[in-house]
């Protein structure tokens, strides 16, 4: 068998500034730094080694999966030379971008030639460490940009951009707690919101920036006074040169980037907008996995995916819990040329990106895998980046499937959350009436049923509640004041809510049901309070807002559960939830009850 010759003396010359076109290596070892995400290279060109080489995080998979392994022979297409500090002297990088495997390590089998270290064959007549501390890794090139003396370490980016000087930067991938005179120019890949704590130590706010350059990502948080001066100047996709941030061990639990150090903005942090040459900076990359791979991934995986929205719900609002706060939420059905569908629920800011949008082709960097019913769904982390109909080649693929066809194709849903978002058990009101003879009170019914609403009593649809946020119950009403007894207190305002009661039903029957605020809200296309204002304003008008939800259909998840009113066992019907009713989805759940309830057998001839 046959193999490429490597590339004799490259790596001297490469150290040396000048150009060699594609040489060919050996890599004769590979070793993870500490916990975390880079790896380092042994490489060797025949004649010399250079044990300080890197590989680009995004270049990572070729490791992980076996790819790249000792004794491999590889094509170096791009690389970068940059300087690190190794306890306490200077030390040439060589970072990996891009690379071409030739021959399997298993191929070949042990060390071709005698190298010896590089490093013992540099002078400072080859341009020492002063040139490859100047090299910039912000130039989509394939050899080392042309020396430059590295600024002073006094000197502040604003004079050297005023200056019209060259400004050094260092890569990402380089970046270490040890060296404190570097600059990166890299671009704002996403954006958090501004967040606060209050905690006994004190209160304040933060933000946090992810950041990506050619050789790699890391994540910048700014804390207090960097918020009052950065937030808004930031945009997400622009680049700046960012100098003079602390680096610290990243935190994993909340950190998902690739990057074993994560930064922090302090008083002598500068961050400046960098308008020229900012194209050599990649744009945002994505790690996309196909749809139908998230049934086998394990829960709180974080991935990328790009799809379809087959189907946009409508904004659910819901209260925390815990913390009594309102929370707004958005199911969206993704698919992808798999033909497989998943559930993606967004909250927060990102609910109102989908308001008014059919059918969007949506690319997530950094979806947590969630697990519910058996299913799988995608959720946001605070680090999520959503972008919608991105100018990507694998959205412009996805759109031509579905224009060509892909969108009248049958699907697999992995998320078992039912149709509407709704998980559980189809029935007919009678058959759910039948199941309900055998309740008592420790038993309840929970299904889910497709019903047009008959009646609503208009009368008694809205109270006015406790106005404040963990509290929902009736106020009494005494000369202008209104009384919670629950919280004991007497309060000058009220806030309306739901807590309406209609008749629904269906082919088979129909039942009274109670029906919450949230859910209410739904129903009537209308706040609670709106509608309150509206019976204090004009009661016919009230009233005809009411009735004109009758004869509209829903789907409904409904719990039944007898309860003893009065030493009489009562049965009540409890809206969990409500969602319009999705008539593919109806009609292939149709379609299954019925493939269910017939069977068909041949009859043998005679």
């Amino acid at each position: 068998m046959t193999f490429p010759s490597l590339t004799k003396g490259a790596l001297l010359e490469i150290y040396k500034g000048n150009d060699v076109e594609k040489p060919i290596c050996q890599v004769l070892g590979i070793k993870k730094l500490g916990n975390g995400d880079r790896y380092r290279l042994l490489i060797s060109d025949g004649m010399y080694i250079s044990p300080f080489t890197m590989l680009a995080t995004q270049l990572n998979h070729i490791v992980d999966e076996g790819i790249l392994a000792e004794y491999s022979i590889i094509e170096i297409v791009r690389y970068v030379l940059s300087q690190a500090n190794n306890g306490g002297k200077p030390r040439r990088v060589m970072i990996l971008l891009e690379v071409t495997q030739k021959a399997a390590g298993s191929d070949i089998g042990g060390k071709i030639g005698t190298p010896v270290p590089v490093e013992k064959h540099l002078t400072s007549d080859d341009g020492g460490t002063e040139q490859a501390a100047s090299t910039s890794t912000n130039a989509a090139v394939k050899r080392p940009a042309p020396a430059s003396s590295a600024p002073p370490e006094k000197k502040r980016l604003n004079d050297t951009i005023n200056a019209g000087s060259h400004i050094s930067t260092t890569p990402i991938a380089v970046l270490s707690p040890y060296q404190n005179r570097w600059v990166i120019k890299a671009r704002v890949n996403n954006k958090s919101d501004v967040r606060t704590w209050s905690n006994a130590r004190g209160e304040g706010k933060l933000f946090s920036i992810d950041l990506g350059d050619e050789s790699g990502e890391i994540r910048c948080t700014g804390f207090r006074e960097a918020v009052d001066k950065y937030f808004d100047m930031i945009e997400i996709g622009k680049v700046y040169y960012i100098s003079r941030c602390s680096l610290k061990p990243a935190n994993k639990a909340f950190n998902h980037l690739k990057n074993e150090y994560e930064m922090s903005m302090n008083n002598d942090t500068e961050i400046i907008l960098c308008d020229d040459g900012a194209d050599d900076i990649p744009a945002i990359h994505f790690n996309f996995e196909p749809i139908s791979s998230i049934e086998h991934c394990p829960k709180g995986a974080i991935i990328d995916i790009v799809g379809v929205a087959k189907q946009i719900n409508e904004p659910q609002n819901l209260v925390a819990r815990t913390t009594g706060k309102e929370l707004r939420k958005r199911d969206i059905r993704l698919i992808d040329q798999s033909n497989t569908m998943v559930t993606f629920t967004v909250w927060g800011s990102h609910v109102s990106k989908f308001d008014g949008l059919e059918h969007p082709v949506v690319a997530i960097k950094g979806a947590r895998v969630d697990e519910f019913n058996g299913g799988k769904n995608l959720g946001t982390i605070p680090a999520s980046l959503i972008q919608i109909d991105p100018d990507i080649i694998e959205a412009h693929s996805l759109r031509g499937w579905w224009a060509a066809g892909g969108n009248g194709e049958e699907a697999k849903l992995i998320s078992k959350d039912g149709p509407s978002g709704m998980a559980g058990t189809w029935l007919k009101i009678k058959a759910a009436l039948a199941k309900s003879k055998t309740l008592d009170t420790s038993g309840d019914v929970i299904y889910i049923c497709k019903a047009a609403v008959s009646f609503v009593r208009s009368e008694n649809a809205i109270y006015k509640a406790c106005p404040t946020d963990s509290c929902n119950k009736k106020v009494i009403d005494s000369d202008g004041c209104f009384r919670c007894e629950k919280c004991d207190r007497d309060f000058p305002n009220f806030k309306y809510r739901f807590i309406a009661q209609m008749n629904i039903s269906d082919s088979s029957s129909n039942i009274w049901v109670t029906i919450f605020n949230n859910e209410a809200e739904k129903i009537f296309g209308t706040t609670s309070q709106e509608l309150g204002e509206l019976q204090e304003q004009n009661y016919d008008a009230y009233v005809a807002k009411c009735n004109s939800i009758i004869f509209q259909s829903f789907c409904f998840k409904i719990k039944m559960k007898m309860e003893n009113y009065m030493d009489d066992l009562k049965l009540k019907n409890l809206v969990l939830s409500v969602a319009p009713v999705d008539y593919e989805e109806y009609n292939a759940q149709l379609m299954g009850q019925i493939k269910g309830a017939y069977h068909f057998t041949r009859t043998p001839s005679s």
